[in-house]
């Protein structure tokens, strides 16, 4: 009786649940949607406020020189800077160049990586914001062989 009303209790709250997280992300979605929806890297820093970045050594973008398969293409960062806020990457000839964007704060470490999709041979670009709005970059061309994501 006890695991029969337990899954009721369960069941009914699964879908409440469910419910919620359907707007956080839809939320989280509409967030920054200028900036994912711009369609070149500058008019996605534009979109979220920020300044042209100068380029800096103590941002270091970890990929491959070749994406043997572009449908899926490897991208890291690490950032040695006190005070970044956010770590952004993105992939230049993309139809969507702004690819994600880490909050960073103070109690982790500015160390990402992620995958993403490259339709073609491009430059990739991490951006670190720092608490002071300056910014910094580096950038690497991944040569793409095979597939991508079209566009």
């Amino acid at each position: 009786m006890t695991q029969r009303r337990d899954a009721l209790k369960w069941g009914a709250a699964l879908p409440a649940a469910l419910g919620l997280n359907a707007l956080t992300v839809q939320e989280a979605l509409a967030f920054e949607k200028s900036a994912f929806e711009a369609k070149t890297w500058t008019e996605a820093l534009k979109a979220l406020g920020l300044n042209a970045p100068q380029e800096s050594k103590d941002l270091v973008l970890n990929c491959p020189d070749i994406a043997e398969n572009g449908a899926v293409v490897p991208m890291a960062a690490s950032c040695a800077l006190l005070g970044v806020k956010k770590i952004l990457f993105f992939v230049e000839k993309n139809p969507s160049p702004l690819v994600a964007i880490f909050n960073v704060s103070d109690d982790i470490l500015a160390n990402f990586s992620t995958r993403t999709k490259m339709s073609q041979t491009s430059d990739v670009m991490v951006v670190a914001v720092m608490q002071d709005a300056r910014t910094w970059m580096s950038r690497k061309e991944i040569k793409v062989t095979l597939g991508g994501c079209g566009g």
